[in-house]
């Protein structure tokens, strides 16, 4: 009796063809009310001697027909998934579709942003490479062996040079201030954009982002300079003429004096509007060079002063375009792209306008 029943449930199983009929074999089965759970259930009519060597065979022809299940099941997924790739499957050397658009992705449109503003100030870009020595990344930023920013719980270390030297990826891209200060004589003015990398991830943090720092060195440079530029940045950025801007003092190892930048903003109705609305929101930090800093990339600092400050270039694309979440730069939704990305001609200038 039981090797019938086994033979003719394992002959359906084997005859399914979908999931739902596979379903369908396992109630009837070993369901509450299955053919091989009725047996189960009639074992204790039998006499100690009968009811053991039933219920062992019963046992085991359960575990055969699980057995059987799970395999017909993964064959019917493994059949499924390859019909659905058969039916998706592209022709990768057709021509693109007349109606697909390439976008520019917003990170870069800020960025060429930043750079025509930047520009018609007087400043370069300059640039360097995501693997950084501990030196150009910490020291030579006066950024002290105890500091929390060397921890390793917000710094990706990477093996050590093959001269014993400590290797990062890159925190920020002050590293490229350095190079430059090292590489060049004053006066400089620099814009440093670039990938930069902390090991955080939320709404509002990456593993991987996107920086801008400026830097400015010459013998005349003074605190007014520093905020004339910043305001001029962010009204411009923003499109908002009066937008008001205040500095607040605060501390970073590689600038002295230091400060943070808040422009004017509105919360009301929990809807974020930039302007002279009497609240505020913070947006990057500034200061003037420290001399440490100009002395360890051979400036003399009883001669050349300067200012520097940076920003996250994500965080000001949120604002300037309300993208809500940070993780959706980096997910490759084409439709998100679609949505926020800009036209390959739409160039920001300030003579034809940044785009909105």
């Amino acid at each position: 009796m039981v090797d019938s029943l086994k033979a003719e449930i394992l002959g359906a199983i084997g005859a399914t063809t979908d999931p739902a009929a596979l379903e369908e074999v396992r109630v009837a089965a070993l369901g509450k009310k299955g053919r091989v759970t009725a047996l189960m259930k009639d074992l204790g009519g039998l006499d100690p001697e009968a009811r053991k060597a039933r219920g062992a065979a019963l046992n085991v022809l359960k575990d055969e027909i699980a057995a059987a299940l799970n395999q017909r099941k993964a064959e019917l997924q493994g059949a499924a998934l390859a019909a659905r790739l058969e039916s998706e499957r592209l022709d990768v050397t057709l021509p693109a579709r007349p109606e697909t658009e390439g976008r520019i992705h917003p990170i870069t449109q800020t960025i060429d942003e930043i750079t025509a503003i930047f520009a018609d100030m007087g400043f370069t870009v300059a640039e360097g490479p995501d693997v950084e020595g501990d030196f150009y990344n910490f020291t030579a930023l006066n950024i002290p062996p105890e500091h929390p920013a060397r921890q390793m719980h917000d710094t990706f270390y990477l093996p050590d040079a093959p001269d014993g030297a400590k290797r990062v990826l890159r925190t920020h891209t002050s590293p490229v201030q350095i190079r430059t200060m090292l590489a060049n004589k004053p006066p400089i003015r620099i814009i440093a954009p670039g990938r930069t990398y902390r090991s955080d991830y939320d709404m509002t943090h990456t593993p991987m982002f996107h920086q801008v720092e400026a830097l400015v060195i010459d013998e005349a440079t003074h605190m007014g300079h520093l905020k004339g530029a910043i305001i001029e940045f962010c009204r411009a950025f923003f499109d908002v003429d009066d937008l008001p801007v205040r500095f607040r003092p605060s501390f970073f190892p590689f600038t002295e004096p230091s400060a943070e930048v808040d422009i004017g903003c509105s919360r009301k109705g929990g809807e974020l509007k930039l302007g002279n609305y009497g609240d505020w929101l913070e947006i990057m930090g500034c200061g003037m060079v420290h001399p440490k800093v100009l002395a360890n990339c051979g400036i003399d600092p009883a001669k050349y002063q300067g200012y520097a400050f940076g920003m996250g270039i994500e965080r000001i694309a949120m604002l300037k375009y309300g993208i809500p979440d940070l993780r959706t730069f980096f997910e490759a939704d084409l439709r998100w792209l679609k949505h926020y990305g800009f036209l390959p001609l739409d160039m920001p200038s300030l003579a034809q306008g940044l785009a909105r």
